[in-house]
């Protein structure tokens, strides 16, 4: 192990390094999210999406930290596993830049299936969450100008719904008060810090 690792030349080191690194943070988050643990919403990279095009409506969220990872351990993986067998270095970051963008797409696409899938239960939105209290889980833009997401309690039970602001853009772990039910799966919200004189 000692002489395959001395045999590498710098750049395979570093390549093998975030490789290595990306798929072990992989695993974590994987094992985190089947026990219900949320690590996404403490990660998200706090960038407007909007102004970036990253925001991909029904609240999904190109810039995110499992978004980050998933496209290393894509790339990184393929260009470990075909740098032998594809001589030239431009096509072999060509190929693998396509697998870490197309992985990010495949997860993404899994998620937002998970998020349809998921039950509302015997709660009606449209009566009980108006004036409930919550957290923005992904970063809402202002002037309703994009969706983000928040994370509200209603009967003693979270939930996550897609969310609009009429006011300034919410950052993401920022405390929030629903004011209006949009329909089913959105709602108008405004920073809970408004509402303290």
């Amino acid at each position: 192990m000692i002489t395959w690792w001395a045999s590498l030349s710098v750049l395979s080191k570093i390549l093998w390094g975030v490789t290595l690194t990306a798929t072990l943070v992989f695993i974590i988050q994987s094992i985190l999210t089947f026990l219900g643990v949320d690590v996404d919403g403490a990660t998200d990279f706090d960038v407007d999406a909007s102004d970036l095009g990253g925001d991909l409506g029904g609240g999904i969220n190109l810039y995110t930290f499992r978004n980050f990872v998933n496209f290393i351990l894509g790339f990184g993986w393929t260009a470990i596993l075909l740098k032998d067998s594809v001589q030239s270095k431009a096509l072999l970051i060509i190929i693998a830049t396509l697998v870490g963008i197309a992985l990010v797409a495949i997860v993404m696409y899994l998620f937002r299936l998970l998020a349809k899938m998921q039950a509302s239960g015997n709660i009606d939105v449209n009566t009980m969450a108006v004036g409930c209290t919550g957290r923005v889980y992904l970063t809402i833009p202002g002037e309703r100008k994009g969706e983000g997401k928040v994370q509200i309690t209603i009967n003693e039970s979270v939930r996550e719904y897609q969310a609009l602001t009429d006011g300034d853009t919410i950052k993401t772990d920022t405390p929030i008060k629903v004011v209006e039910v949009i329909n089913e799966s959105t709602l108008l919200v405004e920073e809970l810090n408004s509402y303290i004189v």
